[in-house]
């Protein structure tokens, strides 16, 4: 009997019972692939969770899957927003992939949830979003499409305004949660200030209320759904950064930057001629497009100019890359390998160093999950497991004067104060203060035959000088 056929036969009669899938992992890989295959040999129906691919256009910068692969297995949630639609958000996407998750499983086939998106994960995985609004006292659910335009313009509002205000204005109505947030990130202040506003309830208190909630946990409310399958796919960053430099040589021959000039010029270039342009909100803030910047307003520059510009947008992209695909699995390490408590499931890794041995260390390896899982059995390989330090304080506040930095978290702050930024301002300010005491010596031997009166003076003086320093 075929392996496809053994699979769909696995999920015949199960029901609810079903596992939702989630292929998780670094950008470039292989999550598509995987979540192709699974969906072929499984008869399950895929939902992406990249919030860029939501966005009609940019298919080959966002990465999205060939029409060819999506004719192999139903995909969802792919180009269904318009690009110049700036206020879609993860409650938008929470609420659509919900309907499409309880669709699937009505229909006995397995949910099959793939993407880098962490919140967008998040989302889906635990009740963790607060959507409220203000009904004599008591919180309510949103779910109109007015009520919901209204929530983001109001946070859009919010984050006009400058971060420190937002922060003091936080620190009025929820000390506790501006204690937790830096003071520059603007999206999370406004957001706990929009929570207060339309709910006059603090965004901490919703929070524990969340955590209370039976099944809840340090991660927030319970899980959505209660037998997630977790397949992480993982690669060491210094295998993967040659990889994904390879993977923007590909995307450039498949035509990236004819793709980003007609993009440029059917939706950004009015916006920028109107001082419009955002980079912060929408499709525009794809890795990949906003490094190109210079290139594409360069257009009447000479060829030379415009050469080094492209140059230069190809290695912020690379750059850029990296340093998301290391942010991708930083989130993996911290939300479900960090933080104890019951609505945390098992992950299971997947090594993607060898591409060459796919099949025997990622297709065979998850496909036993599955089936596993499908049988109501344990998997007889073994989850990660969680090594967490509860002493550890994710949320503590620190203030280094030298870096002007407000640094949240107590790992956060260890690694700060061994940065380099940090350790260049310590020896700066050694530095400084060396100086300030070589002067004070030397003044004091230049004013050694004066009379004491003379000497103090001058003493006060030399230190006021070095203090102002």
């Amino acid at each position: 009997m075929a392996e496809d056929d053994v699979g769909k036969m696995a999920v015949q009669g199960l029901g609810r019972s079903l596992p939702l899938v989630v292929v998780l992992g670094a950008t470039g890989t292989g999550k598509s692939k995987l979540a192709v295959q699974l969906g072929r040999t499984l008869g399950g129906e895929i939902i992406s969770a990249d919030s860029m691919q939501v966005y009609k256009g940019l298919d080959i910068i966002t990465n999205k899957v060939s029409s060819d692969e999506q004719k192999l297995c139903t995909h969802h949630m792919i180009s269904f927003v318009d690009p110049l639609v700036n206020s879609y958000t993860v409650v938008d996407f929470r609420n659509k992939a919900v309907a499409l998750i309880e669709d699937i499983f009505s229909r006995s086939k397995i949910p099959i949830v793939v993407g880098g998106t962490n919140y967008y994960i998040e989302s889906l995985l635990w009740k963790v979003l607060l959507n409220t609004a203000k009904t004599d006292g008591i919180k309510s659910s949103v779910t109109s499409n007015e009520n919901t335009q209204t929530e983001v313009d109001r946070k859009k509002e919010l984050e006009k305004l400058d971060s420190h205000e937002l922060h003091l204005r936080l620190k009025d109505v929820d000390p506790e949660m501006a204690s937790k947030l830096h003071p520059n990130d603007k999206r999370k202040i406004a957001r706990s200030l929009q929570v207060f506003e339309e709910s006059g309830i603090p965004h901490t208190e919703h929070l524990k209320r969340q955590q209370e909630e039976k099944g809840g946990g340090p991660l927030g409310g319970a899980l959505r759904y209660q037998n997630p399958c977790i397949l992480w796919l993982h690669a060491d960053q210094e295998v993967l950064n040659p990889r994904l430099n390879a993977r923007v040589d590909e995307m450039l021959k498949l035509g990236l930057i004819q793709e980003l000039q007609d993009f440029h010029k059917s939706y950004n270039e009015k916006l920028i001629t109107q001082y419009r342009q955002d980079y912060q909100h929408g499709i525009f803030q794809s890795i990949g497009f906003k490094e190109f910047h210079e290139y594409l307003i360069s257009e009447n520059s000479a060829p030379s100019a415009r050469e080094v510009l492209l140059q230069k947008g190809i290695e912020n992209l690379k750059q850029r890359t990296q340093k998301y695909a290391k942010k991708q699995n930083n989130w993996v390490q911290n939300r479900f390998l960090k933080r104890p408590g019951p609505n945390v499931p098992h992950v299971y890794r997947l090594d993607v160093t060898d591409l060459s041995a796919w099949d025997q260390f990622v297709l065979s390896p998850a496909l036993q999950i599955v089936n596993s899982f499908l049988q109501g059995e344990n998997p007889a390989i073994e989850p990660l497991r969680l090594h967490y330090d509860e002493t550890v304080n994710k949320r503590s506040s620190s203030l280094c004067d030298l870096c002007n930095r407000v640094i949240i978290g107590d790992l956060e702050w260890a690694a700060h104060i061994k940065s380099k930024a940090h350790l260049n301002n310590a020896k700066k300010k050694r530095k400084l203060e060396g100086q300030c005491d070589l002067g004070n010596t030397q003044v004091k031997k230049r004013l050694c035959t004066q009379d004491p009166e003379s000497v103090k003076e001058n003493e006060e003086e030399s230190t006021c000088n070095a203090e102002t320093a």
